[in-house]
Order: structure tokens, then C-alpha cells, then sequence
């Protein structure tokens, strides 16, 4: 057996009240949509990962999510322009990664990252 996808699942009243965060800001395309389900899909080169936590890293703590970019300045000037407020960061971890911290409009804090 070979496991094809994970997908996070994120309870909302209004699902679509996601797309300014998801597609708009993280560029993820709408995949289906249902009306009660709503999902944003990427690249078929996302790799699947399940992270299990006691804390989030240098002492924060655990996000809900984890996005992986390929470009976290342009994400940045993104969050910047739509006026979001940052709950972390920007900085450069010590285990290699530079990240920051925000939360969607479900209220989910959610990790930003780029490997160096």
C-alpha cells in the first residue's frame, strides 16, 4: 500500500471565507468545490507529511499548519499588502529553515516556511 495524499481538514461555518488566504495570498488553486467543502490544491510536487508536536520550535507553539514556499519574501510582501497581522517572525531557525507565523480567517495559526 502506498499513501497517495494527506489532506488537512479545517472546520469552518463558511468554507469560502478561506479563499482570500489560501488562493488568493498562498497562490493554492480551488480544486473542488461543494459548497460545504472546499479544496485548495497545489503542485503534484508536494510532498506528504504528517508532523506530530509537543511545541512548535524555538518555544512557540504548535501550528496548525505547515506551508512550505519556494519564495517566502513574496509571500511576505503579500501578508504585508493585505495588512495581516505576522503572530511570529520572520526569522531564520537554527535547524535551517526561515519562517514566520499568521493565522488564516478560520482563526488557525499557520507556519510559513522556506528551507535555506
Amino acid at each position: 500500500m502506498k499513501i497517495k495524499r494527506i489532506i488537512a481538514n479545517i472546520t469552518a461555518s463558511d468554507p469560502a471565507a478561506a479563499d482570500s488566504f489560501y488562493r488568493d495570498l498562498l497562490g493554492l488553486e480551488l480544486a473542488m468545490d461543494h459548497g460545504w467543502i472546499r479544496t485548495y490544491a497545489g503542485s503534484a510536487e508536494m510532498k506528504v507529511q504528517v508532523s506530530v508536536a509537543s511545541e512548535g520550535g524555538s518555544g512557540t507553539v504548535v501550528p496548525d499548519l505547515s506551508i512550505e514556499v519556494d519564495d517566502l519574501d513574496e509571500v511576505l510582501r503579500r501578508v504585508h499588502a493585505a495588512n495581516l497581522p505576522i503572530a511570529y517572525g520572520p526569522v531564520h531557525e537554527p535547524w535551517g529553515v526561515r519562517r514566520f507565523y499568521l493565522r488564516d480567517p478560520l482563526g488557525r495559526l499557520v507556519n510559513i516556511l522556506q528551507h535555506a
